[in-house]
Order: C-alpha cells, then sequence, then structure tokens
C-alpha cells in the first residue's frame, strides 16, 4: 500500500505550464534567414538549371514560406 501525504493548499507550490520546455531547442529555426532571388540564380547556375525569373520568384516564395514556417 501506498503511502499518502497530505498537505494545505499554500504549502503546494504552483508553477505556470511552458510547453518549450518539453519540447527540443528550436535554434535551428533561429538560425534560418530569408531566401534571395540572387541566391537561387546562383545556385541554379551551380547546378547547370535553366529557369526564367517567374520560376525563382515562385521559388523564393516557396522556400521563404517553408523556411519561415508560414
Amino acid at each position: 500500500m501506498k503511502k499518502v501525504e497530505i498537505v494545505k493548499a499554500n504549502e503546494v507550490e504552483v508553477n505556470p505550464f511552458i510547453l518549450d520546455d518539453f519540447t527540443q531547442n528550436k535554434a535551428a529555426h533561429s538560425m534560418m534567414k530569408k531566401v534571395t532571388k540572387k541566391e537561387l540564380k546562383h545556385l541554379a547556375d551551380d547546378l547547370g538549371l535553366a529557369y526564367d525569373d517567374a520560376q525563382i520568384v515562385f521559388t523564393k516564395k516557396l522556400l521563404s514560406a517553408y523556411l519561415l514556417g508560414k
């Protein structure tokens, strides 16, 4: 049988529940930055990919939304 200890309400310590205390460290998100069109153009050139401005704009919006969690 387990022992039960009875305490008064003023003896109980109450702390707010902070979800971040129980989740993994989010340092990786704070290090992410927006992607620029210039960086995407250089990357496409390095990979030998053909592109036009419409594709670069779409890719920039897509990557920025993904990295920033929007």
